[in-house]
């Protein structure tokens, strides 16, 4: 069995601590406290390094290898949350209807609010078909700072 390994970062909205191992990146998640690590494991540097080029505004496409742990069911939301492109957002209706299963609406929202590589597989861009924030795993809070980051146009504060 490969051995996991972990590293914690500091992000504009907390501190982000992914894991994983050679097999890829199995969880990304944000807590409001944590401690950054000193060293970065080498199956993980990739991820670090993309995760810090996003925040900065430079990255709107992660490429790397992925590992998270789920149901085929959870897979295959999780794969159709990576096809949401940067800076759009998508309903949980019509990912349902993507899915094929229009009926499937909450547990399409279960998968959502189990992805455990947050920011990586974009949870955040899913919203409610009124155009509303609904539930985020990182707080609605973050979920709003995410959809502004990936904004092209960016309003600027005038006062």
């Amino acid at each position: 069995m490969l051995t996991l390994a972990s590293v914690t970062v500091r992000t504009p909205l907390g501190f982000a601590q992914i894991s994983g191992n050679e097999l890829g990146i199995q969880s990304v998640r944000i807590i409001d406290e944590g401690e950054v690590s000193t060293e970065i494991p080498v199956v993980l540097k990739d991820a670090v390094q993309q995760l810090s080029e996003y925040f900065e505004g430079n990255r709107t496409e992660f490429q790397l290898k992925l590992n998270p742990k789920g149901t085929e069911f959870q897979q295959r939301v999780w794969n159709a949350l990576l096809q949401i492109p940067f800076g759009k957002t998508t309903s949980y209706q019509q990912l349902t209807l993507q899915l094929g299963d229009p009926k499937a609406i909450r547990a399409v929202a279960s998968a959502n609010g189990k992805n455990p590589l947050w920011i990586i597989v974009p949870c955040h861009r899913v919203i409610g078909s009124d155009g509303s924030l609904t539930g985020y795993a990182g707080g609605l809070h973050r979920k709003q700072w995410l959809l502004d980051h990936e904004q092209p146009n960016k309003q600027q504060v005038l006062f």
